[in-house]
């Protein structure tokens, strides 16, 4: 079981593990152990997870969730496989933690007089940096 809040928990049967060779330090070693993990999760039909948290992490758009809304996670930081998988079970708590609360709404301001004064002065300004640029080029 994976608790990523007191109310919301992973059940083991929904992640699903695979172990492949790493690559990067460890000499010989790595290269007879299967020490780099792969978490998968499917987002769209895992039954734990509420409607609104599925919602919210489908639409972030993030380069680890599949078409099919399989969430891959690769685990190669460490030379031991014990700590690659609690590693991206860890990544993949924190992911669920970071849309389990909906973000704030926007509240709507209108600019200052002020910024529109500036906005408007480094118009003028760019302009007539342009303009003794025409007058160099037609006076040769």
């Amino acid at each position: 079981m994976l608790t990523i809040s007191p109310s919301l928990a992973l059940p083991e049967p929904e992640l699903v593990e695979r172990f492949l060779r790493a690559d990067g330090p460890g000499g010989q070693h790595v290269n007879r152990t299967e020490s780099a993990v792969e978490l998968r999760f499917d987002v769209i039909n895992s039954p734990s997870l509420p409607d609104e948290v599925r919602e919210r992490l489908l639409a972030r758009r993030d380069r680890r969730l599949t078409a099919e809304g399989v969430l891959v996670i690769q685990g190669r930081r460490f030379r031991d496989q014990a700590r690659n998988r609690d590693d991206v079970r860890e990544r993949l708590a924190e992911l669920i933690r970071s849309v389990l609360r909906p973000p704030k709404k926007r509240v709507a301001t209108r600019p200052t007089r002020a910024s529109k004064e500036r906005r408007l002065a480094g118009k003028q300004q760019r302009g007539k940096i342009k303009q003794t640029r025409s007058r160099e080029w037609s006076s040769e």
